[in-house]
């Protein structure tokens, strides 16, 4: 049977749709009809959000806009902290939200609210769809929206009776032959205007008429091209000022970001100028694991440090924010040329000397062009951060030796990192036990980290292991969590039984919000608010249907990581819960 939510599927699924995030909801279940029957899978959740963060994780690993549909009201607010986070973090994902029927928006009906008021200041684009005519364009407007300029969550609103076959929604609003006649004068006229209504939901185009949204889409692509020639002019000639500046660099460093990973099928040749240009590199967000492990030219540790002893710095999609205090922590008699899609990112707090607005991988590659490969351009610097990376692991493998009793979170990461196969997934989702784990742990590969991103939203776990799984079903799928931040998404262990995801979370329990803590503590002489208790984690996982694993002895960490990968191997979810030693490895370490 031909319906709306048909018209959702073959559109999606043209664009190179393969995977639809939900929670059910009455107003959008032919979209979840019409995936299934086109062959869309399907992926239930049990939080809303939790949909939306598995959006935001297929659209960074595939660059393809994940998809997530909600229902009408409750579940468009819910939606709404993982949107934020998605627009914050430059995810080009696309939400369906179910609406109330066309006819009683305002008058009381079940879940309707203003979505678009709701919606508009967290996402690229808002678009509410009135006719069935109008869906097709609309949702092909929607996906190049999200993937045009600065990449970000579009809100599509689809109200029911847009949805639901006709012949259903004439039935609803009573519109029969039979009963055309009967009822006052009143009743007439109501029955005329909801025939009316109807009849231009349903209508075909007219001949020669042009949708809004397709419009809309033709304005958009010229647009973009008058755009793009100018950036590639534009990139080309500071891609040329910047080599000259760094022929001249004795002490240069370049900090990517995820924004220069946000196309997949170009990473190859990203790494090839990287290695061609022979700058030491900083690596952060998504760009983690970009150049796999131990590569000579990347740096881990001392960053600030390095900033303020370099003579030249390369933001490659990264803006003067709190993660670089602002600006302050860059040499201010150094050359900054930063490389930034978003043109309010590349001036915020700090003026570069050579701001280049436009595409942060395009910009490296051009930039490689033309400058000769000298490996020995840098060699004095590099050892010297070469030896600052060596001492700084040095210190930490000591402080890993210590014991209290329980796990030391240091010597937990430094085993695990031996532990991932090599096509692993690393989902960050906590605090401090995270923040811990990123001086450690060493994805493997590009695009095998993901974590919240500049917002620095807990709950993701759940949603991003999920979309992870869907791209990468090969792959190990490895959550960190705190224990504080577990508990908004192990719910989703029940999604990943009742989809067979062999995810492994980890769960670093050490009873508190400590990355608040630790600062709040020492500072206020106050623990309100941030004690917990040192649950049992690997029990609730176990009552949703997952693998349940203890880990309080040191001398069992390799036994139960060996464990854990094997279960997991076999399609079983599995919680590791980690009773932690406390640890004061990141005081001071409060960001504002």
């Amino acid at each position: 049977m031909q319906h709306g939510g048909l018209i959702v599927a073959e559109t999606i699924r043209e664009q190179g749709v393969e995977h639809l995030f939900t929670l059910c909801g009455g107003h959008i279940s032919p979209i979840l009809s019409g995936c299934r029957e086109l062959g869309i899978k399907v992926w239930d959740t049990r939080h809303e959000a939790s949909a939306v963060f598995a959006a935001d994780a297929v659209s960074r690993l595939s660059g393809i806009p994940g998809v997530a549909a909600v229902t009408a009201g409750p579940g468009v607010t819910n939606a709404v902290t993982a949107i934020k986070n998605a627009q914050l973090a430059q995810s080009p994902l696309v939400l369906l939200g179910g609406a109330s029927a066309t006819v009683l928006r305002g008058r009381g009906s079940l879940q309707d609210i203003d979505q678009i008021s709701l919606m508009s200041p967290h996402v690229k684009a808002t678009y509410s769809v009135k006719k069935v005519r109008d869906i097709a364009s609309t949702l092909t407007l929607a996906f190049e929206t999200a993937q045009s300029g600065v990449p970000g969550p579009v809100f599509v609103e689809l109200p029911l009776d847009i949805l639901y076959p006709e012949s259903l929604v004439r039935e609803w609003y009573g519109i029969k032959g039979s009963e055309q006649g009967k009822g006052g004068l009143a009743q007439k006229a109501i029955q005329k205007y909801l025939d009316y209504h109807t009849q231009q939901l349903f209508k075909q185009e007219d001949a020669g008429f042009v949708p809004l949204a397709e419009a809309k889409q033709l304005s958009l692509r010229l647009t973009g091209m008058a755009e793009e020639a100018l950036e590639l002019v534009n990139i080309e000639s500071l891609a040329r000022l910047t080599a000259r500046k760094l022929r001249h660099a004795n002490a240069p460093v370049m900090v990517i970001g995820s924004q220069a990973v946000n196309q997949p099928r170009q990473l190859d040749k990203l790494v090839e100028a990287i290695e061609h240009l022979g700058i030491p590199v900083f690596l952060s967000g998504m760009a983690r694991g970009l150049l796999g492990r131990n590569h000579p030219l990347q740096c881990r540790h001392r960053r600030k440090q390095a900033l303020r002893d370099a003579d030249f710095v390369l933001l490659a999609g990264v803006p003067c924010d709190f993660r670089l205090d602002y600006g302050s922590h860059i040499n201010r008699r150094a050359t900054l040329v930063s490389v930034n899609l978003s043109r309010s990112d590349l001036f915020k707090n700090r003026m570069p000397n050579i701001p280049v607005w436009g595409s942060p991988s395009e910009f490296i590659c051009r930039l490689s062009s033309h400058l000769k490969a000298d490996s020995d351009s840098f060699a004095s610097w590099m050892q010297a951060l070469a030896s600052t990376d060596r001492q700084r692991n040095q210190e930490i493998q000591q402080q890993a030796k210590q014991h209290n009793g329980h796990i030391n979170p240091l010597e937990l990461f430094q085993i695990l990192d031996t532990k991932m196969e090599e096509h692993a997934v690393i989902i960050a989702d906590g605090g401090d036990f995270v923040a811990t784990a990123s001086y450690i742990l060493q994805p493997r590969r590009p695009l095998s980290w993901l974590d919240p991103g500049v917002f620095g939203t807990l709950g993701v776990g759940g949603g991003f292991a999920l979309g992870a799984s869907a791209i990468r079903p090969d792959s190990e799928i490895w959550i960190i969590y705190g224990d504080g931040s577990s508990a908004y998404s192990l719910a989703e262990f029940d999604t990943f039984v009742r989809h067979g995801r062999g995810v492994i979370a980890v769960v670093g329990n050490d009873g508190c919000w400590n990355q608040i803590a630790r600062d709040q503590v020492k500072v206020l002489e106050d623990d309100v608010g941030v004690v917990l208790r040192q649950s049992d984690y690997h029990i609730v996982a176990k009552g949703y249907g997952g693998e349940a694993l203890l880990l309080d002895d040191p001398k069992n960490i390799r036994a139960t990581l060996t464990k854990a990968k094997k279960l997991a191997g076999a399609g079983k979810p599995v919680l590791i819960n980690v009773i932690l030693d406390k640890s004061d490895f990141r005081e001071g370490s409060l960001s504002v």
